[in-house]
């Protein structure tokens, strides 16, 4: 059995008993990328698309050294995967794709972010911080005991800098001309698996030619 990498996405982390359990008995590992958890840190300055991707195979090198991994990631960490999977084709067994950015309208938030002041930023997540329920009541998800656990462990798990940093990092990278040229070579040599929420899949931009394979 091939092992799992879950990438995570822009706040927060995948390593998560409920989800990992499920997937056992794969090696599954959740690498915090570059700013997160036991990353934070980490310059900001480091904090690029491309950067991620390095951190990400040098975890994929200490559990598959010879072999593909699957590959989930989720938001941001879609990107992620997707990067990876294009640079490491044959290190790539699948990819599922969690809500990742496919344009710039997917990175709305992201691109909200990065326009900030630092200050700005930092307010913003203090504000969420301080309000985990609200939070979650903005984003349509009932605050529950359980919800408002994880969602308050999400939002101390990274700094605003990194915040503001990958955002920035997405914003540019997903804007760049050759970013959908890259997405459909993935495609086209990679299976790739679409999920999103139910409430969410309307506003995931996922372009005509990704949907029949």
């Amino acid at each position: 059995m091939l092992p799992i990498v879950l990438v995570h996405g822009l706040v927060g982390h995948l390593a998560d008993a409920r989800v990992v359990s499920r997937l056992k008995p794969a090696t599954v590992i959740c690498p915090d990328l570059v700013g997160y958890g036991d990353e934070t840190d980490a310059d900001a300055d480091r904090i690029t698309i491309g950067a991620q991707v390095d951190y990400v195979a040098a975890a994929v090198d200490r559990v598959a050294p010879h072999g593909p991994v699957h590959l989930v990631g989720h938001s941001v960490g879609g990107v992620v995967a997707m990067v990876f999977a294009h640079r490491f084709p044959s290190r790539t067994a699948s990819v599922v794709n969690v809500e990742g950015n496919f344009t710039l309208a997917d990175a709305f938030w992201s691109a909200r972010v990065a326009r900030m002041t630092p200050g700005e930023a930092s307010d913003l997540l203090d504000a969420d911080r301080a309000d985990p329920a609200r939070w979650l009541r903005d984003a349509g998800v009932e605050p529950t005991a359980e919800h408002i656990r994880s969602a308050t462990e999400a939002l101390t798990y990274q700094p605003a800098t990194t915040i503001q940093a990958m955002a920035g990092a997405v914003v540019g990278f997903t804007g760049q001309p050759d970013y959908e040229p890259m997405l459909r070579e993935v495609f086209e040599r990679t299976p790739v698996h679409l999920v999103a929420g139910a409430r969410s899949r309307s506003g995931w931009n996922v372009p005509g030619w990704a949907l029949p394979p």
